[in-house]
């Protein structure tokens, strides 16, 4: 197996527990980077020699070695990929009735580059780098003897797997439908598998739609950025009087209502911009006793942030003007570089400008199917406030 040595002091992070290197914290000058094809399994050691683990490699990135295990003689085969799932899937059967959960989180899993949904007997993967990518068949062979799925999608289009100069066209194994049915907290929802966002569903919010359920009973819902319709579908199934929902995608409006429908109510969609349409709304007289405001990461880059904040705040601010005089606001944001105390500012500066009175009644994040790794920041993403705001 070929060794990649760090320069001094380098290791301190990976020590720590970290499992990413750089290229530019690689002595390349005792052991290079050129030449190396990516995802070839490496033996990464610090300064003086003395092996850190076994990862993968890719010499053209900046993030160019994964660590996949601490041990310096790991055999990176089907038999150690059972062992992660094993440990990633007792995690889900103890907290999960059904077998509807994401199942593998990436680094927070020990198991770098690689996310897995799970919906019953089928999955939905993402291999987002060449080094898993590389360790494709005895994944494969590890999925088939522990889960034995009727089907498995490798959803390959993602903006990793391009950075890393992998092909984008999904893949296949065995029979895979155009959508599946997922329970939720008893809840029945259907979601576009094919042809959805991402894996198909966003399980991370599954603890934050069970959360807002004592404040719809009753009330007027709106969801903003719904995708499938998950938290107007939860809302109509615990008693709200109406629900409707906001977003630019058809197809994901045409499941939104089928969900809402499934739960007994008329669904409402709109379709177009968010910002636009909730203007639309408030210019129309409208007012809703509960807004949800769950957009899709506003900043994806560092270099984003000021123009992503100045978007979650007009957002929000808009959002505030459709709630009725003791309405609550469900504000979150999935975007890593907008922390808990940014996104808090932003609703307090808002519902002033608003003219609302704000209170933060609760706070969530994502649920423990999408553990946080506690030396990778980066795996710590979503936020959710729950927010009343009064008049006067």
């Amino acid at each position: 197996m070929h060794s990649l040595r760090l320069k001094a002091h380098e290791e301190r992070r990976l020590r720590a527990g970290h499992l990413w290197a750089y290229s530019n914290e690689i002595d390349t000058a005792v052991t290079p980077l050129k030449g190396l094809k990516p995802g070839t399994l490496c033996r990464l050691e610090d300064a003086r020699g003395k092996a850190l683990g076994v990862g993968y490699v890719h010499p053209n990135v900046l993030l160019s070695v994964r660590l996949l295990s601490g041990q310096a003689d790991a055999l990176i085969d089907r038999e150690w990929f059972e062992r992660r799932l094993r440990q990633a899937l007792s995690l889900r059967e103890r907290l999960y009735p059904s077998p509807h959960y994401r199942l593998v989180f990436g680094e927070s899993d020990g198991l770098p580059g690689l996310v897995i949904d799970r919906y019953g007997d089928l999955l939905s993967v993402q291999l987002t780098t060449a080094g898993m990518e590389a360790l494709k068949e005895p994944l494969l062979e590890a999925l088939q003897r522990l889960l034995k799925p009727k089907g498995i999608l490798f959803r390959n289009d993602n903006a990793m797997r391009q950075t890393e100069g992998l092909p984008s066209e999904d893949e296949v194994w065995g029979e895979v439908p155009e959508e599946v049915e997922l329970l939720e907290s008893g809840v029945r929802l259907l979601a576009p598998l094919r042809a959805g966002q991402k894996t198909g569903f966003f399980y991370d919010q599954h603890a934050n739609r069970d959360r807002v359920l004592p404040y719809v009973r009753g009330a007027r819902v709106l969801d903003v950025f719904s995708y499938v319709g998950g938290w107007a579908a939860r809302a109509a199934a615990a008693g709200a009087t109406s629900v409707a929902c906001i977003d630019s995608s058809e197809l994901a409006l045409d499941y939104a209502a089928r969900n809402m429908a499934a739960q007994g109510a008329a669904p409402e969609t709109l379709r177009g911009d968010a910002l636009d349409l909730i203007k639309q709304l408030r210019a129309e007289g409208r007012q809703f006793d509960v807004v949800v405001v769950d957009p899709p990461a506003l900043i994806k880059r560092k270099k984003d942030e000021e123009a992503g904040q100045a978007h979650y705040a007009a957002l929000n601010r808009a959002a505030m003007h459709l709630l009725a005089a003791d309405g609550i606001l469900v504000s979150c944001s999935c975007s890593h570089h907008l922390s808990e105390e940014q996104l808090q500012r932003i609703l307090l500066r808002e519902s002033r400008q608003a003219g609302r009175r704000l209170q933060i009644l609760e706070r969530g994040g994502q649920g423990p199917d999408h553990p946080v790794h506690p030396a990778i920041p980066e795996t710590l993403y979503l936020k959710a406030f729950y927010c009343r705001a009064t008049v006067g």
